[in-house]
C-alpha cells in the first residue's frame, strides 16, 4: 500500500510552478449552462444570473443537527470557531432552497469566502470586533444579517428549541427583497476550479477521511464507490466525558438526503490572533491568502496538493506538488479547514487529521 510522506514544516513551492489559464464556461444564448462551481449542467440557467449566497450554518450544539439545506449547497467549508466547535459556510448558486440553517454568527474567515465567490454573506450577527471589521470593508453592501421583518427573509424554524439556534433563511423570497432594497445582484465571473470525470493517477487511496477538531466535534467521510462520492458521518457522542468515538450519518432535514460530496479537500491554513484579547476569547483570523499544503480526495484516491490564492478576489487554485492543476470530479466540493499546526496520519486507506490550536 502506497503511503504519503508528510509535508515539511515549511513548504517551499517549486520555482517552475505554473498557473493554468482558466477555461471559459459553457455559454448558450448569453446564459451559462454549466455551473462553474460544480462543473455540472444546470436545469435552470437563469439561476446563475445572480450573485451566489454564502450562508453560515451552525454545527453546534448537537441538537441543531440535522441542518437544513446543506445537501443542496454547491460548495461548503467547515472550520474551527472556538471552544471545540466548528461551523459551516455554504455557497448556494444553482439551487433555490426554502429553508437553510440554522443561520449562525459571522467570523473573520467568512470575508475570504464572500470575496472568493463574489457573494452575499448571510449570518446572524457577530462579535463586535468581527462585525465592525466586516462593516468597514467594501463587503458592507453585501452583508445580510438577521433583522426584523421579512426582508431579509429570515424566519423562525419549525423546531422546538431556543430561538437563538432556530433562525433560517428562505432563498425563495430573496429576489423580492433584493428588488425592494435595490441591492446589486448582477451576474459575477466565477470559478470553482477545474473539473473532469477522468480520474487522475494516484497510488494513494482513501476509504475514510477523519477530521478531529475536538472531543465535541469530529467527523469522517466514507467513500461510496457505487455513487462515486463521500458520505459524511458526524460525532454521535462527546468524547470529553470518557465516551468512545461514535458516529452517525449526517443528513439534511429539509431534503431528507445524506450529506455527500464528490470532492473532499483538506487544506492547512494559519489560525492566528490579532492580539492577546482575541487569544483569550479564541477569536481567530484564519488567513486564506498566499499558499499552503492541501490534500485532495476524489474517486477514492488522495492527491497531495498545494492551495494558492494570490489575491483576495480570486478563488482557490489547487495544484499538484509539481504545479499542474488538479481536476475535481464534477459535483459538490467540501473543504475541511485545518490549521498549519494540525497533524495527520495515514493508516492504510484511512486518513486522520487532527486540528491543533496555535
Amino acid at each position: 500500500m502506497a503511503t504519503f510522506t508528510p509535508y515539511p514544516t515549511i513548504a517551499v513551492l517549486p520555482q517552475n510552478m505554473t498557473v493554468p489559464i482558466q477555461t471559459n464556461p459553457v455559454v448558450e444564448n448569453s446564459l451559462l449552462t454549466y455551473n462553474p462551481l460544480t462543473g455540472l449542467a444546470v436545469s435552470d440557467p437563469t439561476l446563475l444570473q445572480r450573485r451566489p449566497l454564502a450562508i453560515k450554518i451552525g454545527n453546534s450544539p448537537d441538537y441543531v443537527r440535522p441542518q437544513s439545506g446543506l445537501s443542496l449547497a454547491d460548495v461548503a467549508f467547515e472550520y474551527y470557531i472556538e471552544w471545540g466547535d466548528t461551523r459551516f459556510i455554504a455557497i448556494f448558486y444553482s439551487n433555490n432552497v426554502e429553508r437553510v440553517g440554522p443561520v449562525r454568527s459571522g467570523r473573520y474567515f467568512d470575508e475570504h469566502i464572500a470575496r472568493m465567490y463574489h457573494s452575499f454573506l448571510m449570518f446572524k450577527g457577530a462579535d463586535p470586533r468581527e462585525l465592525s471589521y466586516l462593516k468597514a470593508t467594501d463587503l458592507d453592501p453585501y452583508l445580510v444579517s438577521v433583522g426584523i421583518g421579512e426582508c431579509p427573509p429570515y424566519f423562525i424554524g419549525p423546531y422546538k428549541r431556543d430561538s437563538y439556534n432556530n433562525i433560517f433563511f428562505n432563498m425563495l423570497k430573496w429576489d423580492a427583497c433584493i428588488n425592494k432594497k435595490g441591492l446589486d445582484n448582477s451576474p459575477q465571473t466565477l470559478s470553482g476550479g477545474f473539473f473532469s470525470e477522468d480520474v487522475p493517477h494516484s497510488e494513494l487511496t482513501a476509504t475514510k477521511i477523519y477530521s478531529y477538531y475536538s472531543a465535541y466535534s469530529y467527523n469522517y467521510w466514507a467513500y461510496d464507490p457505487t455513487a462515486k462520492n463521500f458520505v459524511r458521518y458526524q460525532e454521535a457522542k462527546d468524547g470529553a466525558v470518557g465516551n468512545d468515538s461514535a458516529y452517525a450519518p449526517l443528513t439534511d432535514d429539509f431534503t431528507g438526503f445524506p450529506i455527500t460530496a464528490e470532492n473532499v479537500v483538506v487544506i492547512f491554513v494559519p489560525y492566528i490572533f490579532a492580539n492577546t484579547y482575541n487569544s483569550h476569547d479564541e477569536v481567530y483570523n484564519v488567513d486564506l491568502i498566499d499558499y499552503g499544503n492541501a490534500i485532495v480526495f476524489r474517486d477514492g484516491i488522495a492527491i497531495p496538493a498545494y492551495w494558492i490564492r494570490a489575491e483576495e478576489d480570486q478563488p482557490l487554485l489547487l495544484t499538484t506538488l509539481t504545479g499542474e492543476p488538479i481536476f475535481l470530479r464534477p459535483g459538490q466540493t467540501f473543504y475541511q479547514i485545518m490549521g498549519t499546526t494540525s497533524t495527520y496520519t495515514q493508516n492504510g486507506t484511512d486518513w486522520n487529521f487532527e486540528f491543533k490550536t496555535p
